[in-house]
């Protein structure tokens, strides 16, 4: 179902590609779920951004990373101890558990949240593609607290839907929100919806990779944050962090909370000492 020896994409660039993917797994009925296949539809909501907020260490979100375009495979998905490792996450103290639902390119499943979902007091991101509103309410059916929304697919136009209602429409079902920035301009028009009484979303994320040439460069998030006075806004830090040294110097840029996958997942087999590397004292 996934080719992840990606070099090149043909002539579409890789956020259409990934949009694409998105609307075929939905055609394909990946997020139809029978009722016999969930029971988190009354799932109380497990604040994420108030975890991150209260956190008195360095706030992390551990990602369940699969496979991505950029790295190919990194686990087998047919043989990971999904058990062990979310407890592996949650006795390291992780602020929370994203993981990867979206099958092709990124070997995710929805299968991998409902089965953490039994495992676990930590909240879940559920971590897709998301262009439709069906992937939201699947998000809610299967125990995450909270969803991701990145900004270029809808000024580009390649949803079902706006931010706005795509945002409105989880916080009605009890989701929080991360909406992820690439941009400066990006971020700026997130703060300006931001200000209003009624937030658009919990979380800013700035994703310090290109999503068209895949290239890393966590100056992205000090150039952003250099350029623009955050308010009170709670900002994460996504892609390319590696160590302690990485963590410490985008907190000195001014973010306020990581997400961290791809060097955990390579090193799994010693993960909870893998992230208690990462933590040091503010």
């Amino acid at each position: 179902m996934s080719n992840n020896n990606l070099k090149f994409f043909k002539k579409e660039t890789l956020l259409k590609t990934l949009v694409n993917n998105s609307f075929k797994a939905i055609d394909d009925g990946y997020y139809e779920l029978k009722k016999s296949d969930f029971n988190f539809e009354n799932h109380a909501n497990i604040d994420l951004k108030r975890n991150l907020m209260n956190c008195n260490h360095v706030p992390l979100i551990t990602e369940l990373k699969f496979a991505s375009p950029s790295r190919g495979n990194l686990l087998d998905t047919k043989n990971i101890d999904l058990d062990t490792i979310v407890r592996e996450m949650e006795k390291s103290h992780a602020c929370g558990i994203s993981i990867l639902t979206q099958p092709f390119l990124f070997n995710g499943s929805i299968e991998f949240i409902l089965k953490s979902r039994k495992k676990t007091r930590l909240p879940i991101l559920m971590k897709d593609i998301i262009v439709s509103e069906i992937q939201i309410k699947t998000a809610k059916k299967i125990g995450a607290d909270c969803i991701l929304l990145i900004k270029t697919i809808f000024d580009k136009n390649m949803t079902e839907g706006s931010l706005e209602k795509f945002s409105e429409y989880a916080k009605k079902i009890g989701l929080q929100v991360i909406v992820e920035t690439h941009f400066q301009e990006e971020f700026e028009e997130i703060l300006k919806l931001n200000k209003n009484s009624d937030l658009i979303c919990d979380i800013i994320g700035i994703n310090n990779r290109n999503l068209d040439t895949l290239k890393i460069d966590l100056d992205t998030t000090k150039k952003i944050l250099s350029n623009c006075n955050k308010n009170k806004n709670l900002i994460l830090s996504e892609s390319g962090i590696k160590s302690k040294d990485d963590i410490m110097y985008l907190k000195d840029c001014g973010a306020d909370a990581f997400l961290i996958g791809s060097s955990l997942m390579e090193n799994i087999s010693s993960l909870g000492q893998e992230i208690d590397k990462l933590y040091f004292t503010y």
